[in-house]
């Protein structure tokens, strides 16, 4: 059955994806991403969503931890998280081909008010996951994926087959994640509001107090159970989002390294050259000159989350 579903998963992504790249679909959370080479490592934020492989693989590092998924395993993403990802395994005979369902926070807390919480909640769990690749969701995903041959159903068929796919994943061998970040008082769902704070106030100074104020968390319990969530700590976290943010704006609007600085809140041009250097590997002008070589792979693969 896992073999079936994933070769009709395959057929599928070559018909609506016939070149490399990012592929919006006529189902909005869904898109579809084809590379008929490996790719170069790519800095990104990954929103919350079911990453699936119909062939190649792909690795996707968040901090220091390293993820590969392949067609045997899929990816779940429960919160926001700056990663680098990378295809691994592709070629023009046998190109990567991937997708991606973007999940709706109001759908699944939907269904954790249906189904109420896990007997164990435990403690709160990493917000990126690989886990095996079961078939009763496979076989949701591709009825999803055949809709896009019925342009009339997608309206009213599309919402319950994403909903299907939601549930699957929260009984899922990862569901708990899920279940966490929608449970009004848990402290994984305080570390999500955490994370939208820092996303929404990316250039504000960074006060650990305020935050766990902001949160209902002790300020030691907030990077307890962020570091759990994220694999990284709230100022570690704010760092990656402001420097790949600067990288964003300095590559598409055109700013100068010590202006795109200023503008996600370092003051200090020197400190924002020395952590960009640290974090992407070269400094500013040259890492630009290097992507702007080949801007249109590094763009595509920044977007696709597959």
């Amino acid at each position: 059955m896992l073999g079936l579903n994933l070769a009709e998963l395959k057929r599928c992504i070559e018909r609506f994806a016939g070149r490399d790249g990012v592929h919006p679909t006529g189902i909005a959370p869904l898109s579809l991403f084809r590379a008929s080479a490996p790719s170069e490592p790519a800095q990104g934020v990954y929103e919350p969503a079911l990453c699936i492989v119909a062939q190649g693989s792909k690795r996707v590092m968040l901090a220091d931890e390293v993820y590969r998924y392949d067609p045997a395993h899929i990816l779940m993403v429960s919160v926001g998280l700056p990663v680098v990802c990378q295809v691994i395994e592709a070629s023009p005979k046998s190109p990567f081909l991937g997708l991606h369902i973007q999940l709706d926070p109001g759908q699944i807390g939907e269904l954790f008010l249906a189904e109420g919480p896990p007997e164990r909640p435990g403690r709160p769990q990493r917000g990126l996951a690989v886990s095996r690749a079961e078939p009763p969701l496979l076989d949701a995903v591709v009825r999803l994926m055949l809709l896009l041959d019925s342009p009339r159903d997608i309206r009213v068929l599309a919402p319950l087959v994403l909903r299907e796919i939601t549930y699957r994943l929260l009984v899922g061998e990862h569901g708990l994640q899920l279940w966490q970040i929608a449970a009004e008082n848990g402290h994984a769902r305080r570390v999500a509001a955490a994370i939208r704070w820092l996303r929404d106030n990316l250039a504000r100074p960074l006060s650990i107090e305020a935050l766990a104020r902001e949160v209902h968390l002790s300020p030691s319990g907030l990077h307890h159970q962020f570091k759990a969530v994220t694999a990284m700590s709230p100022l570690q976290y704010q760092k990656r989002l402001r420097l790949q943010e600067a990288r964003r704006l300095m590559l598409s609007e055109g700013l100068d390294a010590a202006s795109a600085g200023f503008r996600v809140g370092y003051e200090s041009p020197s400190q924002f050259s020395r952590e960009y250097r640290r974090l992407f590997g070269q400094p500013p002008q040259r890492d630009l000159a290097l992507l702007r070589t080949a801007c249109q792979p590094v763009q595509g693969e920044r977007r696709a989350v597959s």
